[in-house]
């Protein structure tokens, strides 16, 4: 393969990848990912040591070790198209030589856990619950740029929720790595994660702006494939199981449940729910 050009894999002067601002040596084969960068030192602070400490815009980046085991943590920011950079940039960072910029023969598979807030669209899930995201549906349009590939099931469900919703794209629908499940999840309300492209309307909540689907709630909430529910939604788990699909790499989204939007509750110990997944994570992943 021809050396990718300078201007699509962009290296800063330091040596270091453009937006995460990381050499290859600063980074595990473990990561764990936190979309706010206050969280960074929430999970670093149960590190037995800290070695690299890296940040730049909304990308912080601690790595250390854990009972002996190295482990990365790094914050993303919100959303989908932060999550493009990040799985890219983390990508090259492995699988391609920065000297030659092109890729190496033998590629690395890195384990991603996410670890994020999420609001449930069930009322049978309950404030402070743990859930694992078997299957994330995104409806950002990040994958019309990429030749992500489907089963039938995927697309069933994509085309179903298309139809419900009446909007003009197609949303996408993946899986997350059952090997991550199996390991740190067995315990965890399984689920299906909605992607959304945002905090407000996208996800039925209205302030001032106003609604263009005043039954947005309710059809998320009732949407069904067979046995296929959505059971909560967030900004980013599409993303990354999508690009993880696409770059070879095994990512998993634990979700700490602080809203249920059926019931209008929200968890008055979030932090407390959130810490308790952090150390669940940590002692297995």
């Amino acid at each position: 393969m021809a050396a990718i050009p300078e201007s699509e894999l962009i290296i800063n002067k330091n040596g270091t990848v453009y937006h995460l601002n990381l050499l290859p040596e600063h980074i595990s084969d473990t990561i764990i990912t936190v979309g706010d960068p206050d969280r960074v030192p929430m999970v670093s602070k149960y590190f037995d040591e800290i070695e690299i400490e890296v940040a730049k815009r909304e990308f912080v980046t601690h790595t250390g070790y854990y009972k002996g085991k190295r482990i990365t943590v790094i914050s993303t920011g919100m959303g989908t198209d932060n999550i493009d950079i990040l799985m890219n940039e983390l990508d090259a960072l492995v699988n391609i030589d920065f000297q030659s910029r092109e890729p190496n023969e033998e590629r690395i598979s890195l384990k991603i856990v996410r670890v994020g807030t999420s609001g449930s669209l069930q009322e049978s899930i309950p404030l402070g619950s743990h859930l694992a995201s078997h299957y994330s549906v995104g409806l950002d349009s990040l994958m019309e740029f990429y030749p992500l590939e489907q089963n039938e099931n995927e697309q069933s469900i994509t085309k179903a929720l298309k139809e419900q919703l009446g909007i003009g794209f197609t949303p996408y629908c993946v899986n997350g790595s059952k090997s991550l499940i199996d390991k740190i999840a067995f315990d965890m309300v399984p689920g299906n994660t909605l992607t959304c492209p945002g905090f407000y309307a996208p996800q039925g909540r209205v302030l001032r702006a106003g609604l263009r689907n005043q039954n947005l709630l309710q059809t998320y909430q009732d949407f069904s494939v067979c046995d296929f529910k959505l059971t909560n939604f967030e900004m980013e788990t599409a993303g990354y199981y999508a690009m993880g699909r696409l770059l070879g790499h095994e990512m998993l989204s634990l979700n700490a449940i602080v809203a249920n939007r059926i019931t209008q509750q929200f968890a008055p110990n979030a932090e407390e729910v959130i810490d308790s997944l952090i150390v669940k994570t940590l002692e297995r992943i």
